[in-house]
């Protein structure tokens, strides 16, 4: 295949970016995303040209780093991470907008690659449980329903890639907060710090700058792992609860 690409280049994060047009050819179908970037960027090298920075680390869906918003998609066009979604979903003679998660919270270090902390630091806020040290306790020693244990599994599967952030019109959060509170909180080894987590990492979350949240539906329809939208009115419900408790206290 042969491509025309439009790639947002910015040299750092105190620098003006713009968008640069690439031509590609010899594209196979086979390729992954990234190795098609891969490919400019041995083009642009041997011409002696600055190569593309983008984010990358395991190629395989697991960590979320290859954060591209490609013609206007978080992810791109099919419902999978970067990393994942081949050259198949494209056509001969395309042109491909790439540009990195646009958010305030999220600002640009250079070309493609964006600065997530934020997302650590909400994590870092209460999205833990504490635990004595020492030997692991006995798998089956706390038992837990499998309706709690499935929506604890099925928000856990949130890999943070922002993809919910990058598609939300207001530059949310919400999908992904609530999703570290649900996946924590429904849990007995969660339930000591239930109220305080949800508390601290919402108020974590704000203080980071990120846009309200309007039920919108963009995140859950871009979230490569499928985190519901009702994970947001959990976490509304969860932050209510733990409002009014505090209010008791």
């Amino acid at each position: 295949m042969k491509l025309t690409l439009r790639v947002w280049r910015q040299r750092n994060a105190d620098a003006d970016g713009a968008m640069s047009t690439y031509e590609v050819d010899g594209i196979s179908s086979d390729m992954s995303f990234l190795e098609m970037l891969d490919t400019l960027n041995e083009e642009l090298i041997l011409n002696g040209e600055d190569p593309v920075a983008f984010d990358h680390d395991c190629r395989e869906g697991i960590c979320g780093a290859c954060s591209l918003v490609i013609n206007g998609d978080a992810h791109g066009p099919e419902r999978t991470t970067t990393c994942q979604l081949h050259m198949r979903s494209f056509k001969d003679g395309d042109t491909i907008d790439i540009e990195p998660w646009r958010a305030s919270a999220f600002p640009v270090i250079k070309d493609l690659v964006v600065d997530r902390s934020a997302f650590d630091r909400i994590i870092q806020a209460g999205g833990y449980i504490t635990a004595p040290t020492g030997a692991a306790p006995e798998a089956h020693a706390t038992p837990v329903p499998k309706p709690d244990a499935d929506f604890a599994f099925e928000h856990a599967e949130c890999i943070g890639c922002g993809a919910c952030v990058a598609a939300c019109p207001n530059g949310a959060a919400m999908l992904f907060t609530s999703a570290k509170v649900s996946h924590l909180n429904v849990l007995p080894q969660g339930a000591p710090e239930r109220e305080t987590r949800v508390l601290d990492m919402v108020a974590q979350m704000d203080e980071e700058g990120f846009g309200g949240c309007t039920l919108a539906g963009e995140c859950a329809t871009a979230c490569p792992k499928g985190i519901p939208l009702m994970s947001i009115t959990n976490m509304n419900k969860e932050w209510l609860r733990a409002t009014r408790k505090a209010g008791k206290r």
